[in-house]
């Protein structure tokens, strides 16, 4: 077992709670400390849902890891419990990543973001708005919300669409009342209303998970899933991102995070894996992903590129300084 320890962070009023992993080497050490890679799950997914495998790994790279779970899941505070907000669950990361840049013996200037799934999504958003992030890494990730939407009409059917927009505007209506959410499964078998319901989704996400996990979500969020397209902001990114695209995947439309990679440019490692969405947590999936995210930390977390990061920023001697601008 890893030596992790607890710490509580408080995000707009509600605790959320994270592991912090020490790293177990020396080989990410600069005189400023070690990098840390912020960690958190997709949709309805907690860090003891298949993460820790991850976070271990790099922790015995010579990685500090910061692992957390959003509010309403897993660990942490908040009710209703099994609410999805993005707006929120983009503020817990904001906050998360201030936490592990104040942790003692981590490089603030080597800040890393990994996410999976839909939070492979909000990695990009992550990072778009803090241009201090150093690397970020997205696997299997849902760069379009949109696609999304389109991809579960496609696998599912116009009427599976249709119950989810009902539910969703069921629990939209119990949310103005003052009433308890309606919810609805996470993952669910072919046919049946959930989330997700690909042929591969529920043995895929309950091989993952541990045994108190709560297979359902407010349906609310499925009013807003088409309206979350992060991976148009990939052009934006100010840092290199690794995506790593499932060519199998059920879920996460492979297109879409192509099209992100196109929108990040030069910025962007481009791998893909010939396996599901979900084979990337375990087996031979697990270890080709986390080799490949390692090599990327490796090359974008090392001491000369952080130093390279610092020359670009400080400005030469005998520099304009930039003009301010008044409005």
């Amino acid at each position: 077992m890893h030596e992790r320890l607890d710490i509580d962070f408080v995000s707009q009023g509600t605790t959320c709670r994270a592991w912090f992993y020490r790293p177990r080497s020396d080989a990410f050490r600069h005189s400023d400390g070690v990098p840390c890679v912020v960690m958190a799950h997709g949709l309805g997914g907690t860090r003891d849902a298949g993460l820790t495998p991850y976070a271990e790994r790099f922790a015995d790279a010579g990685l500090a890891v910061f692992l957390f779970d959003y509010r309403h899941f897993g660990a942490s505070d908040g009710e209703p419990r099994q609410l999805m907000s993005v707006r929120r669950q983009l503020h817990d990361w904001k906050v998360a990543i201030s936490v592990a840049r104040r942790q003692l013996d981590v490089d603030a200037e080597r800040i890393a973001l990994w996410g999976s799934s839909f939070s492979g999504g909000h990695v990009i958003a992550a990072a778009v708005a803090d241009k201090r992030i150093a690397a970020v890494t997205a696997q299997g990730p849902l760069m379009d919300g949109l696609a999304a939407v389109l991809n579960l009409r496609a696998y599912a059917g116009t009427w599976h669409l249709l119950r989810l927009a009902w539910a969703g505007t069921r629990d939209a209506i119990a949310n103005l009342a003052g009433a308890d959410p309606y919810y609805i499964p996470i993952v669910g078998r072919p046919g049946t209303l959930a989330a997700m319901s690909s042929a591969d989704a529920y043995d895929g996400y309950l091989a993952i998970v541990p045994d108190d996990w709560r297979n359902e979500i407010a349906a609310r969020f499925a009013l807003t899933l088409a309206f979350y397209r992060p991976g148009r902001r990939a052009n934006r990114l100010a840092c290199p991102v690794l995506i790593q695209i499932c060519d199998e995947d059920s879920v996460a439309p492979t297109y879409a995070a192509e099209a992100a990679a196109l929108h990040a440019g030069d910025r962007a490692t481009e791998r893909h894996y010939r396996i599901g969405h979900f084979d990337i947590y375990r087996g031979a999936g697990f270890r080709q992903s986390s080799a490949d995210q390692l090599a990327f930390f490796a090359q974008h977390l090392s001491t000369d590129a952080r130093d390279e990061r610092k020359r670009r920023r400080t400005p030469r001697a005998g520099d304009a300084p930039s003009p301010i601008r008044l409005s």
